[in-house]
């Protein structure tokens, strides 16, 4: 698979071009969703027929640390014009950190006709392409949503417990001072959430950007990634492997490179992460 392939109008499975969606946005049978990081930026202006999902708002239950449930996800789906058919295509800010966390929610739900725009809002906007400030228009649908199946690609703590008693791979995909214990958070972030600082022992330190190309925002090719993952980390895509971060949307990132770019068979994503491994009695850590 070479790049052109992966970003092609026919291409990969999972990433789609800015010329593929400038194609398809009026097509009725795709809906195009922005998540990002800084609530601002949709209202500020969006693709046009994008509508934007919050991963605090939509996302998460407002009470229990866990997401949303299976009736408040069809009724997001509804609200959003989007029924079971429907191709979802995600982008937004951080190189699509926040729309590959949405997209993993949407597939723990069984919706998996989902896309990443490949370089995400930022390139949208490098390369002039419209913006609006207008609210989009849909047609709400009837949605039936799959009870939410947690087993295939996401892991809680005492999984991953049992994970490093097997000697199974961990990426830690957060910063280099995240990982060696110096700081609880990115530099320009507040220093909180977790009473300890370290790493989940034998994790291998791969912070997410480095799956991304800085002055585009999209992802590297195939065999770069391979490279990174596989040549200079030792990941096997046959082997169980899993990734985690601080709140499991880093993560979520590299999820996606794996599972979808790389095709890891077996791939999960510790959204409980740092905030509650850090913070867990008689667990383990690094530094």
């Amino acid at each position: 698979m070479n790049t052109m392939e992966l970003t092609s109008a026919v291409a990969t499975d999972k990433l789609i071009s800015t010329e593929w969606l400038a194609d398809h946005m009026d097509d009725p049978n795709v809906r195009i969703v922005e998540s990002n990081e800084d609530p601002l930026l949709y209202p500020s202006g969006h693709i046009p027929g994008a509508v934007e999902i919050d991963w605090v708002r939509d996302l998460n239950d407002p009470i229990v640390r866990d997401y949303l449930s299976t009736e408040a996800f069809a009724a997001l789906m509804t609200r959003c014009g989007i029924d079971e058919n429907t191709t979802v295509v995600f982008y937004g800010d951080k190189s699509n950190w926040w729309a590959c966390y949405s997209l993993w929610v949407f597939e723990l739900f069984g919706h998996t006709n989902t896309k990443i725009l490949d370089g995400g809002r930022a390139l949208w906007e490098a390369e002039g392409r419209p913006l609006t400030r207008d609210n989009t228009k849909v047609t709400p649908t009837r949605y039936v949503a799959n009870e939410r199946d947690d087993s295939t690609q996401r892991i809680y703590r005492d999984g991953v417990l049992d994970h490093i008693r097997q000697g199974l791979p961990l990426v830690d995909v957060r910063s280099p001072q995240e990982f060696s214990g110096e700081a609880l958070h990115m530099p320009g972030y507040p220093q909180e959430g977790a009473l300890r600082g370290g790493h989940i022992p034998g994790a291998k330190s791969v912070p997410w950007a480095r799956a991304t190309d800085p002055t585009t925002g999209k992802f590297l090719t195939p065999e770069e990634l391979e490279d990174l993952y596989c040549g200079q980390q030792g990941l096997d895509p046959a082997t169980p492997t899993v990734a985690y971060c601080r709140i499991g949307e880093r993560s979520s990132h590299t999820w996606f490179v794996l599972r979808h770019i790389l095709g890891f068979e077996n791939v999960k994503n510790y959204d409980g992460s740092w905030t509650e491994w850090g913070n867990a009695v008689g667990v383990p850590i690094e530094r």
